[in-house]
């Protein structure tokens, strides 16, 4: 058996997302002005930068500005600026155009961007100014000593589906830092370790997220409007669900297009690809993609819970950044510029500890005054009681949110209990008043709707089949004693790329079809799945998302 390696370095960013990205160019900026060297490292799960960032998704400018104040005159790849912004409200048929645009969703002064383009051109950014950057290289498990996070353990290559060692086998090595910074996007598996470790979240309210489906479309010649932004509401979700649409303008006659669901929902078939595919199927919708193809896919979970879900954003040795720390404002649904921001506070904290040579709590504490005194936790304070409205139902959310609006957040619903989105989840029995119930399915064209598997192969996705699967079961009798009468197996329908599969009584894990998402680590009923990472490389292949 191979030695495992040890690296050394000084500060270790796990996530080439934008807190990663850019949280080491930061950092590498100050140690340029300073001509001081530094070693800084950027791990990456995916086979290249880019590859695993999908969002919406919409960019205030105002933290990339303070990374490179001429982003736009560097090349930053940006779709165009938003230009105009439009709310529907749709019922099954019909649609209603707001006349007024909420605050929340007026998009004046932000960029589309295609966030995988933009990740990459970060990418290059950082390599420009000595950052190392590995892709292929995912963290498997936190590295603490004396108490306190001393690196990362990135995770074993060539182990085939038995756990045993292939031909090609490659220990994972040991990053070791004096400071490590996780970034790894929402439901972090890193995070998961450390917020569990350190007690992050004591006296927080639970993390509640959304899942988010999306694909890219190329239209006719002349059939995009520059820089429109559209956000629905309402149909086709039912009013005991939260989520709404979105439509944003891209270059080269492309929008995306895509679908949010919030991740505590009642109905045990709700199924967020579907609820996608029938969104598109609105005349107001398909009247926009008529005559236009699906070229890409994509989906991932959305932190939702504002700044009552935040965890503690620094611990011995380590801090957290972007999503991993839970900073997304679900309000304005956004997290491009917290999650820079974030990085930014983050490396200006490991600059100050490297200077000192003081590595303690006590000194990394400085992120969590830097994103507590910024307009971060504004943003998600504003945003702290969005989801106790809409616990009661649709009215009640909308009630709330423009209150919240005008009062700085504060709702008349703040007495509503937040409790984890898969606690909501109702069963069959109970939801629709019989065990025998079925789910209605719409039937899939391939032209406007597409099955699950089409949209999953217009994701790149590779995994290698003879690879340890990664989604992990812990209490496989549940599934098939208890799930299958309780609540019909809803694994089968929150996946949004057909992973979980029901065939002849017995659960198959189609892992390869894996985009990464993690909605089955939150929605499980029972809490017993988890995601892992997979071998260093494996998932989706994203250009544009």
């Amino acid at each position: 058996m191979p030695e495992r390696e040890t690296l050394e370095v000084d500060v270790l960013f796990v996530g080439a997302g934008p807190a990663g990205l850019g949280g080491a160019i930061r950092l590498a900026q100050r140690a340029k002005q300073s001509g001081k060297s530094l070693s800084i490292c950027v791990i990456e799960k995916a086979k290249e930068v880019g590859a695993h960032s999908i969002s919406g998704a919409l960019m205030n400018p105002r933290a990339i500005r303070e990374l490179f104040p001429d982003f736009l005159d560097q090349g930053c790849p940006v779709e165009g600026a938003v230009e105009e912004d439009h709310v529907y409200f749709l019922s099954e048929i019909d649609t209603l155009s707001l006349p007024v645009i909420p605050p929340q969703l007026d998009n004046h002064g932000n960029y589309i961007v295609a966030l995988g383009q933009l990740t990459r051109w970060l990418g290059k950014r950082a390599e420009e100014l000595g950052v190392d950057l590995f892709s292929g290289f995912p963290g498997a498990e936190l590295l603490v000593g004396d108490g306190r996070v001393v690196g990362v353990r990135t995770g074993d290559k060539g182990i085939d589906k038995h756990g045993n060692p292939k031909g090609n086998f490659e220990p994972g090595v040991d990053i070791r830092a004096k400071v490590t910074v996780i970034g790894e996007g929402s439901r972090g598996h890193l995070a998961r370790q450390a917020i569990q470790r350190f007690e992050l979240d004591r006296g927080k309210n639970p993390q509640v997220y959304a899942t988010g489906v999306k694909e890219i479309w190329e239209l006719p010649e002349g059939h995009v409007h520059r820089g429109r932004v559209i956000h629905t509401m309402g149909w086709p979700l039912k009013s005991d669900a939260f989520g709404g649409g979105f439509i944003y303008s891209m270059t080269r006659d492309r929008i995306d297009i895509g679908f949010v669901v919030g991740l505590d929902y009642r109905d045990p078939y709700l199924d967020p690809h579907h609820e996608f595919q029938r969104f598109k199927s609105h005349p107001k919708i398909r009247q926009i993609l008529e005559g236009g193809k699906m070229v890409e896919y994509g989906a991932k979970t959305i932190s939702g819970g504002g700044w009552l879900s935040v965890p503690k954003l620094s611990m011995p040795g380590a801090l957290l950044v972007g999503e991993s720390g839970g900073l997304l404002d679900p309000i304005r649904l956004k997290g491009v510029h917290l999650g820079l921001q974030s990085g930014i506070f983050a490396a200006d904290t490991a600059w100050e500890a490297i200077e000192k040579n003081d590595f303690s709590e006590e000194r990394l504490s400085a992120h969590q005054k830097r994103v507590e005194g910024s307009f971060i936790k504004k943003d998600l304070w504003q945003a702290r009681y969005l989801k106790h409205g809409f616990k009661l139902g649709f009215v009640p959310g909308v009630i709330g949110s423009a209150i919240a609006s005008v009062t700085n957040g504060w709702s008349p619903f703040s007495w509503v209990k937040v409790e984890a989105g898969h606690k909501r989840m109702r069963k069959i029995q109970e939801y629709y008043g019989r065990a025998d119930a079925k789910p209605e399915r719409m039937k899939f064209d391939d032209v406007l709707t597409f099955r699950k598997t089409t949209d999953v192969y217009h994701s790149k996705t590779i995994h290698d089949e003879d690879s340890p699967c990664h989604l992990q079961v812990l209490e496989p009798n549940v599934c098939v004693d208890r799930c299958t009468e309780e609540y019909g197996n809803p694994c089968q329908h929150f996946c949004p790329a057909n992973v979980y599969e029901w065939i002849e009584g017995r659960l198959q894990i189609n892992f390869a079809n894996c985009v990464h998402c993690k909605t089955c680590d939150i929605m499980d009923p029972y809490g017993i799945i988890r995601w892992v990472p997979p071998e260093g490389g494996g998932g989706p292949g994203w250009q544009n998302l």
